[in-house]
């Protein structure tokens, strides 16, 4: 697959920076399917991104979502992507190589609000072992470099979702 006008749309970043909700709203916008990596898994296995981890380890719910993510890649598809989609090198070069990537930048205390109002600690499990509101911070920073490297565009998940969609349109038409 070769980048073009209908090839899909990766959305990344952190954990609540909201690629699902952005996912949604922005494939009803352009008419196009949407597809979330963490729901496909959920859906094809039974399984909770806690129990992956807990049966598997992050090793193999890392090998789970690269497969998810290969799988839910298909033109006029808007696809919202687990936080640590960008953590295997592979991951990145294939969103790159095969459509567009939008990292939903967020500042930190953004991320934090949107976490204490929606822990969802059963579908969100501790990376490091810290609460999730602690341990954001840590992830956010060793995450970034990845985030940038991967996407061509970087947006403002702050923004309120009108304008931020009306960018997104705007970026998929110049494509």
């Amino acid at each position: 697959m070769s980048v073009n006008g209908d090839s899909p749309l990766f959305l990344i970043g952190p954990r609540a920076c909201g690629k699902t909700t952005v996912a949604r709203v922005l494939a009803l916008r352009l008419g196009w399917n949407m597809a979330d990596t963490d729901v496909w898994m959920r859906e094809r296995s039974g399984l909770s991104v806690a129990e992956v981890v807990e049966a598997e380890g992050w090793d193999g719910f890392r090998r789970r979502e690269a497969e998810a993510l290969r799988a839910v890649a298909a033109p006029k598809t808007v696809i919202a992507t687990g936080g640590g989609m960008v953590l295997l090198p592979e991951n990145r070069t294939f969103m790159r190589e095969t459509g567009r990537v939008v990292y939903l930048e967020a500042p930190l205390r953004l991320l934090r609000k949107r976490l204490l109002a929606s822990p969802q600690a059963a579908q969100r499990p501790s990376l490091t072992g810290k609460g999730l509101v602690e341990e954001i911070e840590d992830i956010l920073k060793a995450r970034a470099p990845m985030y940038r490297e991967c996407a061509h565009l970087r947006a403002n998940a702050g923004l309120p979702l009108y304008i931020l969609i009306n960018k997104l349109t705007c970026f998929l038409e110049s494509a």
